[in-house]
């Protein structure tokens, strides 16, 4: 069977980008405003409806992998050490960071498409740090020191779940495991009275499942053997941000990939999503002081998003569909960072926090 080329792979990205856009975009769904209900409210709902996330593109992904049409150590996530050290950094940086900018990397995508200009400029910053931590002038620090510390997984084993329970005597776990979690996500969504009556919010957790299944099929099953990308990817807002400004300034061609389409994808629903619902309008930033405060956040989720090894839709999602031992590091890692952030913005100053404490 012919594959899919490197045309169709960015196309179906942009459609994949472009229904998650405008499914989130309509039902106010955002991975800080989630940690920031759950830490400061006592509100988990909206990271009840990320768990349903997780729930569908694990049933999705695992079904790839069960059928042996998907290799999960052919993804970034599964690798045979865990640089844990860069992990933690990175993951505390991003959470902070975004709580600076107020949302994560792919909120601010969704920001850009309503009309919010300050997107624009963090987006900006973002990739340029998120590209220069990859594969310009601060990558030797990441490779050379941060992930130098790393974990060797047991016998040579792929870095996830699976592998480390075959080999602690459970090597037929995938299937258990994969509907173990599932029950405990879906269970915690199906308790919620507010939630089973919340559509937008259901339709916005489905949207997000399926778009990663989407994203592991395109690039790790579906793809044009003599014309695709090194190694199996889905939805992530870190690097594909990096390379398309890159691409942009240098070589227009590295544009057609799946993880750039679903950039371009992202913007364009949630402008179809602004028009729909007429509120599109255009912001800026209402004085230096939050010109900064966004400045400093997107410095800091471009490079920890990389160090971290995704956002919280790459590392929160898409590895955790692998069962990549990342995955509740940097999970972990982003919601205490962005605590840390919100008392940071609470107090007003790195003094007066420290004062306080």
């Amino acid at each position: 069977m012919t594959g899919l080329s490197v045309w169709a792979s960015t196309l179906i990205g942009v459609v994949v980008g472009a229904a998650c856009g405008f499914t989130v975009r309509r039902a106010r769904l955002c991975s800080f405003g989630a940690i920031e209900d759950a830490w400061m409210g006592g509100d988990t709902r909206r990271l009840r409806i990320f768990g349903l996330a997780l729930a569908i593109a694990l049933i999705g992904a695992q079904s790839l992998v069960g059928l042996g049409w998907l290799d999960p150590s052919n993804s970034t996530y599964v690798q045979p050490a865990l640089p844990w050290l860069s992990i933690v950094v990175g993951s505390s940086m991003f959470g902070l960071g975004m709580a600076l900018v107020g949302t994560c990397s792919f909120g601010s995508l969704v920001r850009l498409g309503s009309g919010d200009l300050r997107s624009l400029i963090v987006m900006m910053v973002f990739g340029s740090v998120a590209y220069a931590t990859l594969r310009g002038m601060l990558a030797p620090v990441r490779i050379e020191i941060l992930e130098k510390v790393a974990w060797p997984v047991p016998g040579g084993l792929k870095g996830d779940f699976n592998s480390v329970l075959a080999y602690l005597g459970a090597p037929h776990s995938r299937l258990a495991l994969t509907a173990i979690a599932v029950l405990v996500l879906v269970a915690a969504v199906a308790v919620d009275s507010r939630l089973r009556r919340s559509p937008r919010l259901l339709m916005a957790g489905a949207t997000l499942g399926l778009g990663v299944v989407a994203g592991w099929w395109v690039t790790g099953v579906a793809v044009d053997a003599f014309d695709h990308v090194p190694r199996a990817q889905s939805l992530t807002f870190v690097s594909p941000v990096g390379r398309a400004l890159y691409a942009v300034l240098s070589v227009p061609a590295a544009l057609l990939e799946f993880g750039i389409g679903a950039l371009v994808g992202v913007v364009s629903g949630s402008f179809l999503s602004a028009l729909y619902d007429r509120e599109f309008r255009w912001e800026a930033f209402d004085d230096d002081r939050e010109m900064r405060r966004h400045l400093v956040g997107a410095v800091l989720m471009g490079g920890g998003g990389v160090l971290a090894g995704g956002c919280t839709i790459g590392q929160g999602i898409s590895a955790g569909s692998m069962m990549a031992l990342s995955w509740p590091i940097s999970v972990a890692g982003m919601m205490v960072g962005a605590r840390i952030g919100i008392a940071f913005l609470m107090e007003g100053s790195l003094r007066g926090l420290l004062q306080r404490r």
